[in-house]
């Protein structure tokens, strides 16, 4: 009959024992003495079978144990495995030579219903992939899954080979578009600021320009008036200086009439020199100087007194109209016009000379004294 025990569990019938029941023995296998070589089978634990797990687990047979007597163990052994093969009527005594040098040679019937040879266990071991609705325990439809491959790029490869999941495709799609939005608008929004600030510094440096050439114009137009000051101060200054180095008659067209120290009938002793010419004459400063009076005199009419920088004190009298009243004068300036003012009985000028503004001098041989020749 069938036997549940698994293949690879040592027959109950028949425990190895120290002698060999079939034959001749050959040489490599273990000693038939139990002193002298220990069984194989000493302290061995087969462990549960297939059948364990399944739902249909049957008690296991108590374990054979070496030690038993040498003659009647292994005669007995040997009877019971007989009629275990006569009663299956199938099945063949293995070879002693192709059985596990580890392992005692053990035939046993093949059970209906069993693969001639289980796969050799790997390491981790194969677990067995039972298809879905069998119901019962069918090794036809036992799958039994392939061991992990010892390359170290078989992982690789076969997540390369795997197909890729649509979800996580389409996830990764949603991401690296969000990406790119996201850079081009950074992008954008910096390239925007970029040309702002650059728009900006151009503005900044357009008007910059403009108020720096401004300034240089404006810089250049006020040394140029500056310069046109200074040289138009410094004629002038030549000028007043020339002037006040020269001398000028008093009058640009005149006649000399009355002389200084003469008598007449309007005065004791003539104290002056004087020019005639038509009423309204320009009455010129003959030197430069600074009016310090201006006004009627009674016997001098309108009188104009200039004192000269040496203190030399000249009287313009007699005027029809006074010009110059006060302050500074240069020489050459019209003070006053020639008139017929106070005791005289006809136009014209009455200059007097006073150095110190003492007592008067004639007026001519001064004038010659000024390079004036009247």
């Amino acid at each position: 009959m069938a036997s549940n025990q698994p293949a690879y569990a040592p027959s109950p019938v028949a425990a190895p024992t120290g002698e060999w029941p079939f034959g001749e023995r050959d040489e490599h296998l273990p000693s038939a003495d139990p002193a002298a070589s220990p069984s194989p089978y000493d302290g061995y634990d087969p462990g549960p079978g297939p059948e364990a797990a399944g739902p249909r687990s049957q008690p296991r047979l108590p374990r054979q144990r070496s030690g038993l007597p040498a003659r009647g163990a292994a005669v007995g052994t040997a009877v019971l495995g007989i009629a275990a093969m006569a009663a299956v009527g199938t099945g063949g005594v293995a070879a002693a030579a192709d059985a596990p040098a580890a392992a005692p040679p053990i035939s046993l019937p093949d059970a209906p219903g069993f693969p001639d040879a289980l796969p050799a266990p790997a390491v981790p071991a194969a677990q067995p992939e039972v298809a879905v609705g069998t119901p019962s325990y069918d090794p036809s439809a036992v799958a039994y899954t392939a061991a992990p491959a010892e390359d170290a790029a078989a992982p690789a490869d076969a997540a390369e080979e795997a197909p890729a999941d649509p979800g996580e495709a389409l996830r990764t799609r949603i991401i690296d578009q969000v990406i790119r939005q996201r850079d081009a608008a950074a992008r954008a929004e910096r390239e925007a600021a970029e040309k702002a600030a650059a728009e900006q510094a151009a503005k900044e440096s357009a008007a910059r320009k403009v108020r720096e050439q401004a300034a240089a114009a404006k810089a250049e137009a006020d040394a140029k008036a500056k310069a046109a000051a200074e040289a138009e101060a410094k004629a002038e200054a030549e000028r007043l200086a020339r002037l006040a180095a020269s001398y000028v008659k008093p009058l640009a067209s005149y006649t000399l009439t009355t002389a200084f120290g003469e008598t007449g009938n309007m005065w004791a002793t003539h104290t002056g020199q004087d020019f005639a010419a038509p009423t309204g004459t320009p009455v010129h400063a003959v030197h430069s100087g600074t009016v310090t009076s201006a006004g009627w005199a009674g016997s001098y009419g309108y009188r104009v007194v200039l004192r000269l920088d040496d203190g030399t004190e000249l009287w313009y009298c007699h005027l029809s109209t006074m010009v110059a009243t006060s302050g500074q004068v240069v020489t050459g300036d019209t003070i006053g016009r020639v008139g017929a003012t106070g005791n005289v009985p006809e136009p014209h000028l009455h200059l007097e000379v006073r150095p110190g503004g003492g007592a008067p001098v004639d007026p001519v041989p001064w004038l010659y004294g000024h390079g004036v020749a009247v």
